[in-house]
C-alpha cells in the first residue's frame, strides 16, 4: 500500500512540475500572466481548468508563482525561472541555421584577434537578443603599424594608434603652437618611416626634432598603457537589445541593470566562478541582489572557453529573466566550443602568446622590448 501511495505522490509531483514548466515556457513567449484556461489550451487539455488552478495554488504557496491580481493569471517567480533554466540546460539544442551561422563566422583562423573577438561578441548578441560580453586574455605580439593624427583645436592633437591585431588606441597630445594640416601629414609620414624604415621624409632640423619628440611621446604612452593593462580584455555588444523588452523600458531599471557591466569589480566575482568551475553558470533575478539594486528583472548567463585545454575566458549574455534559456544556452555553448577550437589553431599557426588569466605579473614581453627599440632607434640621427 505504501509503495502505491509513493508512486501516486511521485506522479502528482511530476504533473505539478510539468504544469510549472509549461506555465514558465508560455510566460517566456507571451510576457504576461498565464491563466488556467490559457495553459489548458496550450498542451494541457488532458487536465481540467479546476485541476490546473489547484496546481497553481499549490505552486504559489511553494513560492514558484505569484499573482498580481486576484482574478488574474499567474507569473513565475525567480525560483520558477531557475527550475525552468535548469531543465532547459539539460535538453538544450541549437537550430541547424544558427549552428551553421556560428561555425561559418567563428571557424576562421586569423591573427587580428581583437577585431575577430568583437565580431563574435556582436554576432552572439544578434542571435540571443541580449547584451553580450566576452572576456578575453591579453594577447602579445601586438605591434604598432600606423599612427594617424587629427587636429582637435589649436592646442590638441588626437592620435589614433592602429596595431597589428587591428586594435585602435587613442591618445590626446597637447601642442605648444598650432600645426598646419600639411605638417600633420609630414608627421604621419615620419611616423610611418620610424615604424617601417621605409620612405624617409625630408624634414629640416627643427621639424625633425618636433617629429622625434611627438613620436617618442606617442609610442611610450602606448607602451605604458599596454604593459599596465590587466591580463584580460572585455568586448561588449548589444546594450540596446535590452530596450526590446518591456522590463527595461524604465530608464532607472535599465541603467541599474547595465551598471553590472560598467563596474568590472562587481562582475568579476561572477565570471571568476564560471572560470574556476569551468562550466555554464546562470544567475536569475534576486541571484544578482548583491550586485544591483531592486527590482531584479535580469538574468546573466556565462560560459567558459579554452585555448588548448586551459580555460582562458568567458562568453556571457545579460537579458531579462524571461529568456528562452535553452536557445541562449545552446548559442553560447556552441559559440564557446567553436571559439576554443579556432583560437587554439590560430595561436599555433601565427605563433601568438597570451597573458595568463588572473596573473598579476606584467612581465615585459619581446614585443615590449621592440616598442622600446622603435622609440630609441635613430635617436642619434
Amino acid at each position: 500500500m505504501g509503495k502505491v501511495n509513493a508512486a501516486k505522490k511521485i506522479s502528482r509531483k511530476d504533473r505539478e512540475r510539468d504544469v510549472l514548466l509549461g506555465l514558465v515556457d508560455l510566460y517566456v513567449k507571451q510576457g504576461k500572466p498565464i491563466g488556467s484556461h490559457t495553459l489548458q489550451e496550450e498542451g494541457f487539455d488532458h487536465l481540467s481548468s479546476a485541476t490546473i488552478r489547484n496546481y497553481f495554488a499549490k505552486l504559489e504557496m511553494e513560492g514558484f508563482l505569484k499573482q498580481h491580481h486576484t482574478s488574474g493569471g499567474r507569473a513565475p517567480t525567480d525560483k520558477a525561472f531557475r527550475i525552468y533554466a535548469e531543465d532547459e540546460l539539460v535538453k538544450k539544442r541549437l537550430s541547424s541555421d544558427d549552428d551553421l551561422f556560428l561555425s561559418t563566422l567563428i571557424l576562421k583562423e586569423t591573427k587580428a584577434i581583437p577585431s575577430y573577438l568583437q565580431k563574435i561578441t556582436a554576432a552572439v548578441s544578434e542571435l540571443t537578443g541580449c547584451a553580450t560580453f566576452l572576456i578575453s586574455p591579453k594577447f602579445d605580439q601586438d605591434f604598432i603599424v600606423k599612427i594617424k593624427l587629427v587636429a582637435i583645436d589649436d592646442e590638441r592633437i588626437l592620435c589614433a594608434i592602429l596595431t597589428d591585431f587591428g586594435q585602435v588606441h587613442t591618445e590626446v597630445m597637447q601642442i605648444s603652437a598650432k600645426i598646419s594640416q600639411a605638417f600633420l601629414k609630414s608627421l604621419e609620414d615620419y611616423f610611418h618611416y620610424r615604424l617601417t624604415g621605409q620612405n624617409k621624409q625630408a624634414l629640416n632640423q627643427e621639424e625633425e626634432l618636433i617629429a622625434k619628440a611627438y613620436y617618442n611621446e606617442i609610442v611610450l604612452r602606448h607602451f605604458v598603457s599596454y604593459t599596465n593593462m590587466q591580463s584580460d580584455e572585455v568586448y561588449k555588444a548589444g546594450f540596446s537589445k535590452l530596450l526590446l523588452y518591456p522590463e527595461f523600458h524604465d530608464p532607472e531599471i535599465l541603467s541599474n541593470t547595465l551598471s553590472l557591466f560598467e563596474n568590472s569589480s562587481l562582475i568579476k566575482p561572477l565570471f571568476d566562478e564560471t572560470f574556476t568551475q569551468e562550466k555554464t553558470k546562470f544567475w536569475i533575478g534576486d541571484d544578482l541582489a548583491a550586485y544591483i539594486s531592486p527590482p531584479y528583472y535580469a538574468s546573466l548567463i556565462a560560459v567558459p572557453y579554452q585555448i588548448g585545454e586551459k580555460t582562458v575566458g568567458v562568453l556571457a549574455t545579460l537579458g531579462p529573466d524571461r529568456l528562452p534559456y535553452g536557445k541562449v544556452f545552446s548559442i553560447l555553448e556552441n559559440a564557446a566550443r567553436y571559439l576554443s577550437d579556432n583560437l587554439t589553431k590560430s595561436l599555433y599557426k601565427f605563433k601568438l602568446t597570451y597573458r595568463k588569466p588572473k596573473s598579476k605579473a606584467l612581465d615585459m614581453k619581446h614585443n615590449d622590448l621592440k616598442i622600446l627599440r622603435l622609440t630609441h632607434e635613430n635617436s642619434n640621427e
